[in-house]
C-alpha cells in the first residue's frame, strides 16, 4: 500500500533543514523543546493576521535567535519599530512565566520579508483561508488562485485541495485544482507545502496546498 509523507520531512538533509537548530544535553534539551513549542503556538496566535509563511529558531548557550519569515514586515515591525521592540518583551515575559527563564541569554528577533508571497504554500493558504471566510465560492477561489500562482516564473505546478461542507452541503466532500507538475517522489524537486483550516458557519474547511518550483542539484545557487 501507499504511504503518505509529509513533503517537507522528506526532503530533510537533502533539500531542507530543521526548522529548529540547536543541540542540548539531557535538561536543555526538554526545556529547549518545551519553549520552542510555545514560542511557535503563542506567535501563530498573535500574528494570525500578518501572514506568518515560517517560523525558525536557532539557540545556542549566550543567544537564542527567532527567524520570522512574513509577506508583510511592516505590519509586525510597526512604527519605527515599536511592534518588534513589544513582541520581544512579550515573548521574554511568556518564558519567564513559564519558567523558562533567559538567564545571560540574548534575545534576537529577525523579520524577514518574502518576496514572491504567491511562489509560497503557506501564504497561499492563507489568502485561500481569507477568501472561503469571506464566503466567497470555492470553485472561484481555487480558479483564482491557482492562476495566481502559476503566474510567477519560479512556479512550474500547484495543487490546492479544500474538503468539509462545501457550499453549506449535509455530508463533506472534497474538491481540488491541479495545473502543471507535483512530482511528490523526486528527492531534488523543490515541493513546498502546507496546511490551513477556514472556519466558516456550516463548520471548518481543510485546505491543502502544494506548490513545484523545480528541481534543484548540486550546482545551483539556490
Amino acid at each position: 500500500m501507499s504511504h503518505t509523507v509529509h513533503p517537507y520531512s522528506h526532503r530533510l538533509g537533502i533539500l531542507r533543514e530543521w526548522k529548529s537548530r540547536w543541540f542540548g544535553d539531557n535538561k536543555k534539551y526538554r526545556d529547549y523543546l518545551k519553549g520552542d513549542i510555545l514560542l511557535r503556538e503563542y506567535l501563530a496566535k498573535k500574528l494570525a493576521d500578518m501572514h506568518v509563511a515560517d517560523i525558525e529558531i536557532e539557540r545556542n548557550d549566550s543567544m537564542l535567535r527567532i527567524v520570522i519569515k512574513t509577506s508583510r514586515p511592516g505590519l509586525i515591525i510597526g512604527r519605527s519599530g515599536e511592534g518588534a521592540v513589544k513582541l520581544r518583551t512579550d515573548i521574554q515575559r511568556l518564558l519567564n512565566k513559564k519558567g523558562l527563564v533567559l538567564e545571560n541569554v540574548e534575545l534576537k528577533i529577525d523579520i524577514e520579508e518574502v518576496k514572491s508571497p504567491e511562489s509560497n504554500a503557506q501564504l497561499v493558504a492563507l489568502m485561500v483561508k481569507d477568501a472561503l471566510q469571506k464566503r466567497m465560492p470555492f470553485r472561484r477561489v481555487l480558479k483564482q488562485m491557482v492562476d495566481k500562482v502559476m503566474a510567477n516564473r519560479d512556479v512550474e505546478g500547484v495543487r490546492i485541495r479544500i474538503g468539509g461542507r462545501l457550499n453549506g452541503a449535509d455530508m463533506a466532500r472534497t474538491e481540488e485544482l491541479k495545473k502543471g507538475r507535483i512530482p511528490l517522489q523526486t528527492f531534488r524537486a523543490d515541493i513546498d507545502f502546507a496546511r490551513e483550516r477556514a472556519k466558516i458557519p456550516q463548520g471548518t474547511l481543510g485546505i491543502k496546498v502544494w506548490i513545484y518550483r523545480g528541481e534543484v542539484f548540486e550546482n545551483d545557487t539556490k
